[in-house]
């Protein structure tokens, strides 16, 4: 007996408010959306804005993968979409009980734990960086002291830049270690082990990409902008749009292509962290999902289009991507999103100097991470930025002109705090 053909209902698993544009845009497409939640409850984090608006059904996981694959297959899907770095693993046995187009599970863990990440792309005979997976703080600092400089230590699983430490002493490097084991990550789940790694020296470069059948599609490019702040070395302060080809571009891609595929991505989004070494591209991680943080939003605005489309065509319009998988982008508008890194803590009272970027030309908007009457702390990480300004113009000039110029106001009198602070 053949299995009943597919409705026009697509899953979606662990998709939170920073991919939420993703289900708007199946239904766009003349599809109905499920939500599927592979913990019982959404992470902290995302269970203020949870909402089920535009969704046609909530399932949850519970732990029994027959019972969530036969709850999912009552809906009869045409594709199981990961909707976020939580979603991936769940996404990959779903899709594959149920026989739909899928990334398969014999490299599911590859795609999620980044200490197997970087040996599965070494295996694969590509430049990746050195690295232990740590299981004690001798055994770290050991370690440290025959490689000798800085190193990173982080999380096996988590996202954000949450719980990553940069180190250029073991001191320092047992001190990261310790955190991140006594400590819950951004998707409140318990740390379940810690990798070091070789400090990649060069610049840091985002590709995302949509495939179909091992097709792959740069849908943007961006460099990070760095400075060193808090004790972090390398703080990203702003990301910077690209055009498709240049001379970093095309160095990158072919590197990248290989990526996806020593990780067994061959159907669907990525999100690749890259950067460009005197010896050449070395992948820092890569997530098998879309960007986050909203972040296609931004890419729509330079580009016209971003993954949220051609998500939907890999799963559910492969003719129109096998058209189009080879057109590469083009810039309409130069894009910049100013990432603000505070040194002061205490209760924010307002953003005194937010006028003076309001005014500058290649404004677009400010998301105030931290509204006025939060809590500022100093940033260190992606979590801890308390405001990010979004540039655009199609002059490139323009924006990076006024880039430079919110760096310029970023300081003490950014942030007016209650005297109590």
């Amino acid at each position: 007996m053949s299995p009943p053909s597919p409705s026009k209902t697509v899953v979606i698993t662990d998709v939170y408010a920073p991919t939420k544009r993703l289900a708007p845009e199946f239904v766009k497409a003349g599809y109905e959306v499920v939500r599927l939640l592979s913990t019982p409850e959404p992470p902290r984090g995302y269970a203020a804005a949870f909402d089920m608006s535009g969704y046609k059904a909530l399932i949850t996981h519970a732990g029994d993968l027959s019972a969530t694959v036969e709850a999912v297959a009552a809906h009869r899907p045409a594709a199981v979409v990961a909707g976020g770095e939580l979603g991936v693993e769940l996404a990959d046995q779903v899709s594959e009980a149920l026989g739909l187009l899928t990334n398969g599970t014999a490299l599911s863990t590859a795609r999620r734990d980044k200490y197997v990440m970087i040996e599965t792309v070494r295996a694969a005979g590509l430049r990746a960086a050195k690295q232990i997976l740590v299981t004690s703080a001798e055994q770290l600092a050991a370690w440290h002291r025959e490689v000798g400089g800085r190193i990173v230590v982080k999380p096996i699983r988590s996202a954000a830049g949450d719980g990553v430490s940069f180190c250029d002493t073991p001191e320092q490097a047992v001190a990261g270690y310790r955190a991140i084991v006594d400590a819950e990550n951004v998707f409140d789940i318990r740390n379940e082990g810690v990798v070091a790694q070789e400090y990649l020296v060069g610049g840091e470069y985002i590709v995302d990409t949509v495939s179909r059948d091992g097709q792959h599609h740069v849908t943007d490019m961006w460099k990070y902008e760095k400075i060193g702040a808090n004790g972090i070395t390398d703080l990203t302060c702003g990301l910077r749009i690209l055009p498709r080809h240049g001379e970093v571009q095309d160095e990158l891609v072919p590197y990248c292509f290989d990526v996806l595929d020593a990780l067994g991505i061959a159907h669907g989004a990525a999100h690749i962290e890259v950067k460009l070494t005197p010896s050449g591209p070395c992948v820092v991680e890569v997530g098998a999902r879309m960007a986050g943080v909203d972040w296609p939003s931004y890419v729509r605005l330079a580009v016209g289009e971003s993954q949220l489309e051609w998500i939907v065509d890999a799963a559910v319009r492969p003719e129109r991507f096998a058209e189009r998988w080879k057109d590469d982008y083009r810039l309409q508008r130069y894009f910049i999103s100013a990432m603000n890194c505070t040194t002061t803590a205490g209760r924010l009272r307002s953003y005194p100097l937010l006028p003076q970027v309001e005014a500058l030309e290649s404004f677009v908007e400010a998301r105030q991470l931290v509204p006025p009457g939060g809590t500022l702390r100093r940033t260190v990480d992606d979590l801890t930025c308390p405001i990010i300004i979004n540039l655009m113009h199609e002059v490139e000039e323009v924006v990076v002109r006024d880039f430079g110029t919110v760096r310029y106001l970023d300081g003490a009198g950014f942030y007016e705090l209650d005297q109590e602070s």
